[in-house]
C-alpha cells in the first residue's frame, strides 16, 4: 500500500503531518515525529512581533559573508530571550536536517513585511525544505478596507517569493468576503500550497479578575467541516496543492480530507492531547480504511469527492445549507410529547 503524496514539489512517506505547535520546539522530539510516520514536520512559529525586537538587537550582526555570498547571523550574548529566539529557531531547522530525513517546513507568524524577507533567506539557508506563511491578522481600524488588507496578504507572498527557492505556503483563515478568489489570488501570485485553514483564539472575560485573558480552546472533530469544504470546493480550480488543518482527530477524518482534494493533512490538537505517537494510530487507521475499501494508493483517493467529482455538486453550496435545515429537527422532539411544546 503506497501512503506517499506531492506536497510542494516534495515526496512525503505520508500525508499525515503535525503542523506548527510547541511540540516541535525540543529539537528531540522532532526525531520522535519522524519515527511516529509522520510525511513532513512544521516547525513552530516564529512570530512577527519577535523578529521586530530581535532585527533591534541584532541589526548590526547580520553580514555578508563574502566566501559563501550568503548572509549570517554573528554572536551576541546580549538579545532578547525567547523560549526559542530566532536565532536557536535556525539553528533547530540546520540541526532537524542532520537528525531526520523528512521534510522540515519553516513557519513565519505575522500580517505585514517587517523582518520576514531577510529572515525567510535566513530560514532557507539553515536548510528548511519548505516555508509556511500563517498570516494571522485581525483588522480593528474601521477606515481598514478589504482590498488594502487583501492586497497587503499578496504583497507578503510576492516579496518572500521574489526572496527565497524554496516552496512556500500560505496558511490562511477563511474569513474573506470571497473565500475562492482569494485563494485563487494567492495561487496566481505564486503559492505553493493553502493551508486551510488557520485558527483565530479568541480572548475571554476572567469575571473574578476584571481583566481579559487568553483562551486557547484545542480543536474538535466538527471543526473539519469548514476547511473540507472549501478544498472540495477549489480542487481542480487551482494549480496550488492544499493542506487540510483543524478538526482532524481520527484517521477517518485524515481520509475525509484526502477524499475532498487535500494532499496532506496536518494535525495538532490530537497531538497535544494524546501525544505524538498517536500518529501511528491514525496511520493504521487510513491504511484500515483504503484496505477495505480496495485503494492501493493516496493517489487514487485524492479529490474523488471534491465538488468537480461529486455526484451532487450542490452538497457544498447553498441548497445543501437549506436541505439541512429542513430536515433537521431537534432531539428532544423524537423523545417528548410534541403537543406539550407546540400546543
Amino acid at each position: 500500500m503506497n501512503l506517499t503524496t506531492k506536497y510542494m514539489g516534495l515526496t512525503l512517506k505520508s500525508p499525515i503531518v503535525p503542523s506548527a505547535s510547541p511540540l516541535s520546539e525540543d529539537i528531540d522530539n522532532i526525531k520522535r515525529i519522524e519515527d511516529a510516520g509522520a510525511g513532513a514536520v512544521v516547525m513552530h512559529s516564529l512570530f512577527e512581533e519577535q523578529l521586530n525586537v530581535y532585527a533591534q538587537q541584532i541589526s548590526s550582526q547580520i553580514i555578508l559573508d563574502d566566501e559563501t555570498n550568503s548572509l549570517k547571523i554573528t554572536d551576541s550574548s546580549d538579545t532578547m530571550q525567547f523560549r526559542v529566539n530566532p536565532s536557536e529557531y535556525l539553528e533547530h531547522i540546520h540541526k532537524a536536517k542532520e537528525m531526520v530525513d523528512i521534510p522540515i517546513i519553516a513557519s513565519l507568524n505575522g500580517a505585514s513585511l517587517g523582518g520576514w524577507i531577510s529572515y525567510a533567506q535566513l530560514i532557507e539557508q539553515a536548510g528548511a525544505d519548505a516555508l509556511e506563511l500563517n498570516m494571522y491578522y485581525v483588522p480593528t481600524d474601521i477606515n481598514l478596507t478589504s482590498v488594502h488588507i487583501e492586497q497587503n496578504y499578496i504583497d507578503i507572498l510576492n516579496v518572500v517569493k521574489a526572496n527565497v527557492k524554496i516552496p512556500v505556503a500560505v496558511k490562511l483563515s477563511p474569513y474573506w468576503t470571497n473565500m475562492a478568489n482569494m485563494a485563487k489570488r494567492m495561487d496566481d501570485a505564486g503559492a505553493d500550497a493553502l493551508v486551510l485553514f488557520n485558527r483565530f483564539y479568541q480572548p475571554d472575560i476572567n469575571l473574578k479578575k476584571l481583566q481579559v485573558e487568553p483562551n486557547i480552546i484545542l480543536s474538535e472533530p466538527q471543526a473539519k467541516c469548514l476547511p473540507m469544504r472549501w478544498i472540495a470546493i477549489l480542487y481542480g480550480q487551482l494549480k496550488t496543492n492544499f493542506a487540510a488543518t483543524s478538526g482532524i482527530h481520527t484517521g477517518n477524518d485524515v481520509v475525509k480530507m484526502l477524499l475532498a482534494g487535500a494532499d496532506v493533512t496536518m494535525l495538532c490538537s490530537a497531538l497535544l492531547i494524546r501525544g505524538i505517537e498517536y500518529m501511528r494510530t491514525l496511520e493504521q487507521e487510513l491504511r484500515e480504511w483504503m484496505e477495505e475499501h480496495e485503494f492501493n494508493s493516496i493517489e487514487q483517493i485524492k479529490g474523488i469527492l471534491s465538488q468537480r467529482n461529486c455526484v451532487n455538486p450542490s452538497a457544498f453550496e447553498r441548497a445543501q445549507y437549506m436541505s439541512t435545515l429542513s430536515t433537521y429537527k431537534p432531539e428532544w422532539i423524537y423523545h417528548q410529547d410534541t403537543s406539550y411544546y407546540f400546543g
